[in-house]
């Protein structure tokens, strides 16, 4: 396995820690597990943005899982290379989480770019 595809395996389960902190930093429990969609649309602050952050990160993850599987696949690109912008992707999605987290929307918008930046190098970048 190599690290981008470990990267992918963090993204995948990255959403988990952002609906963690949503549902525990606001008051889940075995009650609201009945329907915790509905517990979810009722959180505020920056448990609301918690939840968004997950939401955010289930859509961007089939890409970059999508980009990473193309670009080791085309092997146009040295395998550092690749490694390095998962490995970057991974951390702008943290950092896109906190921005989120902590209501800096500027920010959190250009730390979005630039992970949708790592997405689009994969595919780009290694085309040859």
């Amino acid at each position: 396995m190599t690290l981008a595809f470990w990267c992918v395996l963090i993204a995948i389960l990255l959403p988990y820690a952002f609906t963690g902190f949503a549902k525990f930093q606001g008051g889940f429990g075995l009650r609201e597990n009945h329907n915790p969609r509905d517990f979810l649309n009722t959180l505020e602050g920056s448990r609301k943005r918690a939840h968004w952050a997950q939401q955010n990160s289930f859509e961007v993850t089939p890409p970059f899982a999508a980009a990473v599987i193309i670009a080791q696949l085309a092997q146009t690109a040295p395998q550092n290379t690749i490694d390095g912008i998962a490995v970057a992707f991974v951390l702008s999605r943290v950092l896109y989480g906190v921005c989120y987290i902590a209501d800096w929307a500027s920010a959190r918008s250009l730390v979005w770019f630039f992970g949708m930046g790592c997405i689009i190098a994969l595919f780009v970048g290694t085309a040859g």
